[in-house]
């Protein structure tokens, strides 16, 4: 079965425009496409208008890093929508302080995400199946320097310290803090699965996927060396296109054999081929203090910072 609406952040380029890209063509009849940069997004309509001879896509304005913009966003959508794909982010914003304390990565890929979800729910808007996208990061990868997320307790402070940097002595190292983050909102995705079990909710990896922008505001010269690498690795079979990655989202949208609550992502040491339930490899994603552990924290960040 084929959701009949849907939201997906991050829907300019890469994986979300090409994620609407198929949804519109199996036929789902209203696509919202979001971003914070709204002639971006207006070329993206066109193109997409273009590609599937489809007229089925909106534009929704906002920064998922500007918590106070993502209630006037969802006000924007007319009716509930039966899907979302909380796809935003990517390996930025390592450098930076959001203005709730969290590093701006975290902001990024997850905080504006726990709002939107938040007041999405609350407004009556979602009204079937909910996807954030996952990384394998979230477990390690080693042929890419990406050590294994490593918390000692789950404890409410701990990650608290995670989300604001201080769990790090040293430098924060990029790669490394993106697992942390992608670790956690796996955890969070499971909380809210039992917060909500009127509603089917999981997060997907899009796998090594190529073409996407996930790179442009890495630091320094990874972001021009990361894509050719990438490149490289498709052309050995280890990443995947742009169009597969998307594939994913939209197979995790309608196909209900993806349970809820749970983290697909490739086979363990993998980042291409067959999605597989990521707590065969490690036990915490599917522990509910964990999960609501994490919930809590995260929510300590918005609610200071919600708007008044």
């Amino acid at each position: 079965m084929v959701i009949k609406s849907v939201l997906i952040t991050g829907a300019n380029s890469g994986l979300g425009k090409d994620t609407a890209r198929q949804l519109a063509l199996l036929g789902t009849e209203k696509i919202y496409i979001s971003g914070r940069n709204e002639a971006k997004l207006q070329v993206a309509k066109t193109e997409l208008e273009q590609v599937t001879g489809k007229n089925v896509f909106e534009i929704v304005v906002f920064d998922t890093t500007k918590l106070d913009t993502v209630q006037t966003a969802v006000a924007q959508i007319a009716e509930p929508v039966e899907g979302l794909v909380m796809n935003a982010g990517g390996v930025t914003g390592g450098d930076t302080k959001h203005t709730s304390g969290a590093v701006g990565m975290f902001a990024i890929n997850l905080l504006g995400h726990v709002a939107l979800f938040d007041e999405m729910v609350k407004a009556g808007k979602l009204t079937k199946v909910a996807m954030y996208a996952g990384s394998e990061a979230a477990i390690g990868i080693s042929r890419m320097g990406i050590p294994t997320p490593e918390l000692k307790d789950y404890s409410v402070e701990e990650i608290m310290s995670i989300i604001d940097g201080s769990y790090f002595d040293n430098e924060l190292d990029h790669m490394a803090y993106y697992g942390y983050v992608k670790h956690l909102a796996a955890l969070w995705v499971a909380a809210m699965a039992r917060q909500h079990p009127n509603l089917r909710i999981v997060t997907m990896s899009p796998g090594g996927t190529t073409g996407t922008n996930g790179a442009s505001e890495m630091p320094g010269v990874m972001r021009f060396v990361f894509p050719v690498v990438m490149k490289v690795m498709e052309v050995f079979g280890v990443m995947h296109s742009l169009e597969t990655g998307a594939k994913r989202y939209v197979d995790a949208l309608n196909d209900e054999s993806y349970k809820s609550g749970h983290f697909y992502a490739s086979h363990q040491g993998k980042m291409s081929g067959a999605t597989v339930e990521q707590s065969q490899y490690d036990a915490s994603f599917i522990n509910p203090t964990y999960q609501d552990n994490v919930n809590k924290a995260i929510h300590s960040y918005i609610v200071v910072n919600a708007p008044a």
